[in-house]
């Protein structure tokens, strides 16, 4: 097993391309093949007529918890659909192994809608640390990645969030209404003032690489899975930008800040 940060550094050096190769593998056989082409059998409800998982999910998501887990012996991988099989999976990010954790395709509903706006989110940490992610879009043709200390980077060109402009409104997506609860909602509407122009969020992965852009300044989330937030949050704070719960803590994939929501991400203050 990895016994430290310096081996998974050299493991990024040396891997990092077959990781890519791995998502894009995935996006190519299970994803792509199936988007605007899925069966009714091929979708399914988990919580409800909002939650939805398809064929996709699955296969893709299975496929990358066998090749991750090759890649860095003594691993584990905690996936969206795993854990929703087995809730206990979830406890693997306390753990002293290095996780992987898998969203295999963020923005379900869209995928099933025959939108654009879903990606495949990686990303690996350990003992709570993020140190790389990978957030691919496939029908965009858009690959983000980071590594902790390494910049975050777009299709290869370097991310800088940038700075709000003070001359206009913050731009802020928040979690849509058909995921939140009545009290969630109710805390979510302190950013309805003056100077902050709000809209329901998409795919997580794909608002948090809008921050990374430039094209948003802030997202507002009131749930708090590992899978939609892990590698936006690395590629966010690698851009430039920032992430903060409620209490003012940043937020901690391990669920220590799990019941303080909504989570904040940002890009930096002008002059920052």
């Amino acid at each position: 097993m990895i016994q430290d940060t310096e081996t998974i550094d050299e493991f990024l050096a040396q891997h990092s391309a077959d990781v890519e190769e791995a998502i894009r593998k995935a996006a190519a056989t299970e994803i792509m093949p199936r988007f605007r082409q899925l069966a009714a059998h091929e979708i399914d409800q988990k919580a409800g007529p909002h939650d939805l998982v398809t064929d996709a999910d699955r296969n893709a998501e299975l496929y990358l918890t066998e090749v991750l887990g090759a890649l860095l012996p003594g691993s584990v991988v905690v996936g969206e659909e795993a854990v929703h099989a087995d809730p206990y999976t979830y406890e693997a990010l306390q753990g002293d192994a290095p996780v992987w954790i898998v969203d295999p395709v963020d923005g379900t509903r869209q995928f099933v809608n025959g939108d654009t706006g879903f990606c495949t989110l990686v990303a690996l940490a350990r003992q709570g640390v993020l140190l790389a992610s990978w957030t691919y879009a496939p029908a965009r043709d858009q690959l983000a990645t980071a590594v902790k200390g390494g910049g975050a980077f777009l299709n290869g060109a370097r991310l800088r969030s940038g700075a709000p402009d003070p001359a206009r409104d913050l731009d802020v997506a928040t979690s849509h209404p058909d995921y939140t609860t009545d009290a969630q909602k109710r805390a979510l509407l302190g950013l309805w003032t003056d100077g902050v122009r709000t809209r329901p969020c998409g795919s997580a992965g794909l608002e948090y690489l809008a921050i990374a852009r430039g094209e948003l300044d802030a997202t507002a989330f009131s749930w708090e899975a590992a899978w939609d937030h892990a590698a936006g949050l690395l590629l966010v704070e690698e851009a430039g930008g920032a992430h903060l719960t409620l209490t003012g803590e940043p937020f901690r994939i391990t669920g220590a800040t799990r019941c303080r929501s909504p989570q904040r991400a940002t890009r930096p203050p002008p002059g920052a």
